[in-house]
């Protein structure tokens, strides 16, 4: 890891690991949906679950990203990828990410052409009842994003300090050659960076500290990002607990170069970052304060996906809503 992939404090940022993670997971699912004999194609990633950051890594460290495919059904593949960082001084090595993406194979005559994913053997029956349980649940999960395709964040004048439009930002990004496979549409793992870059953004604007990327929540891909498009990548800030921080950050993607195609959302996640003081100790963050409806609706939504989580990191059942 080098200086030019970490912040300030010498933390390497969430969307540098985020890129790796998606460049192992769509070389191990090509690599597999091309093992037989048949058209030819490229997977695409699809989704991303949730991803905790379990430990920081730093500049001078060397990444290592492992990648197994773990379910396939009929028209994806389930990668799970894990990262250790290792202190080559001292010899030492640790897990600092676990994640699980799903990907899909596109074939290489027609990019809108879903193909067949060859079938994986399975050691014991268990773990294809385990994946397919697991994939109803992401597609499920997929179908329940949609409904907030339609929103956009706003920009607001002169906006009160901790407030939602106070540290809400956004990124436009042309696409270009070196963002794109060889299809020419987006790497996943290009976006997933920019989508990092501009929550850490809005924790760093809201928090004035500095921040780094605590976890991930499910990041859903809602269509492809061609070459030439246009993608302005917002962020905002949805709930506050004590010591962290949910940003919601949204992908819309203009096709300036097709006027036969309106502009659309291609991607959205949630992201938590924590506040960190000079020597790397947990500092309280600053209350969120929501002034809409919308804002105040977000914030409870926001606030039942951390009592959820909490509860779930702790053993306890799940809140009831």
């Amino acid at each position: 890891m080098r200086p030019d992939d970490a912040n300030v404090a010498g933390n390497v940022h969430g969307g540098t690991i985020l890129k790796m993670i998606e460049e192992a997971g769509a070389i191990i699912s090509t690599r597999h949906c091309n093992s037989q004999n048949g058209e030819r194609c490229v997977a695409a990633l699809a989704r991303v679950e949730r991803t905790d950051f379990l430990s920081p890594m730093c500049i001078g460290e060397v990444a290592h990203v492992s990648a197994e495919i773990t379910y396939t059904s009929k028209h994806s593949v389930e990668v799970q990828v894990h990262v250790m960082s290792e202190n080559i001084l001292t010899g030492t090595k640790k897990l600092t990410n676990k994640a699980t993406l799903w990907y899909v194979p596109l074939s290489l005559k027609n990019v809108d052409k879903v193909l067949e994913v060859p079938p994986v053997v399975y050691s014991r029956q268990e773990q294809e009842e385990e994946g397919r349980k697991r994939y109803e649940a992401q597609k499920l999960a997929r179908m329940e994003t949609k409904w907030r395709n339609g929103d956009i964040v706003q920009p607001v004048l002169n906006p009160e300090p901790n407030t939602v439009s106070y540290s809400q930002s956004s990124l436009i990004h042309l696409v270009g050659p070196s963002d794109c496979t060889l299809h020419g549409f987006v790497h996943g793992g290009v976006t997933m960076k920019l989508m990092d870059e501009v929550a850490g953004i809005v924790a760093a604007r809201h928090c004035k500290t500095n921040i780094v990327t605590a976890s991930v929540d499910a990041i859903n891909f809602h269509d492809k990002i061609r070459k030439g498009c246009v993608i302005t990548i917002s962020g905002r800030m949805t709930f506050t607990s004590n010591k962290s921080m949910e940003i919601e950050v949204l992908v819309d993607a203009d096709p300036v170069v097709d006027n036969s195609q309106k502009r659309y959302r291609a991607a959205s996640a949630f992201f938590t970052y924590v506040s960190l003081s000079q020597e790397g100790k947990s500092l309280p963050v600053p209350q969120l304060v929501p002034e809409t409806e919308d804002e105040k609706k977000r914030f409870e939504e926001g606030k039942g996906r951390y009592l959820q989580m909490k509860a779930k990191r702790q053993g306890q059942p799940e809140p009831q809503p």
